[in-house]
């Protein structure tokens, strides 16, 4: 077979008394070879034609419908060529056989660009997509820790605010460390994290703010308390460990 003819692993075979092989190998030679078209029998490619669609198998009925259009265009060259012509038609009229060339070239044109689409990797075929599940994971974040001069400026703003804070004459009980402890652990008690300045009150006066300050430093010494703040000069938070 010539090296620029591709045939279909289910091409129709035309057996002829001129010709016998694939039916695109017959069109190939009445193109390339100048193979005389009017020695073919079309009506004994026609008949061939139909056992090979009673054959054809359902899922290349496309194939079938392709060699169709070609035996139509030998029958209709054919015809063409057999009724009598005047001597002024023949020489204004196109030669028939031309046609048939430019349908073959198309018809060429657009089974190669059928053969480049169906090279083209396609999903399925020779793509397969990949699918994964993936356990869910909780993202945990470890905030940075907190420097202790970052803390002790932010005691020291409390503090400083609290000498603004005019002072009442009431009376009220000691507040110990201890109790104070127990004060924060129950305000942060959410689970939550809780601004400095919501534990550090300017409002508990200088006093007040200085038992909330190492109530926190006791918290955190017994593990009870963390202390984050995400850069310099941040503001504190605050989240109970306990």
């Amino acid at each position: 077979l010539p090296q620029d003819l591709y045939i279909p692993p289910d091409a129709l075979e035309v057996i002829l008394e001129s010709f016998e092989g694939p039916l695109d190998l017959l069109l190939y030679l009445i193109r390339r070879q100048n193979l005389d078209i009017l020695d073919i029998p079309v009506a004994r490619v026609a008949q061939q034609y139909i056992g090979y669609v009673e054959l054809m198998q359902e899922l290349r009925l496309d194939l079938a419908a392709e060699y169709l259009v070609m035996a139509a265009i030998l029958a209709e060259i054919k015809s063409r060529l057999l009724l009598p012509r005047s001597s002024e038609a023949e020489q204004d009229e196109e030669d028939p056989r031309a046609e048939l060339v430019r349908r073959l070239q198309e018809y060429e044109r657009f089974k190669k660009a059928a053969e480049d689409l169906d090279a083209l990797p396609r999903m399925d075929r020779d793509l397969f997509g990949v699918a994964a599940d993936f356990p869910d994971r909780q993202r945990i974040e470890i905030p940075p820790e907190v420097d202790l001069r970052e803390l002790l400026l932010a005691f020291k703003d409390v503090l400083r605010r609290s000498d603004l804070t005019a002072e009442h004459f009431v009376r009220r009980e000691p507040l110990s460390i201890r109790q104070r402890m127990g004060e924060i652990l129950h305000a942060l008690g959410d689970g939550q994290f809780h601004r400095f300045e919501e534990i550090c009150q300017p409002e508990q006066g200088r006093r007040g703010v200085v038992v909330s300050f190492m109530a926190l430093l006791e918290l955190v010494k017994a593990a009870l308390l963390e202390i984050v703040q995400e850069r310099p000069l941040a503001p504190i938070f605050l989240k109970s460990l306990a």
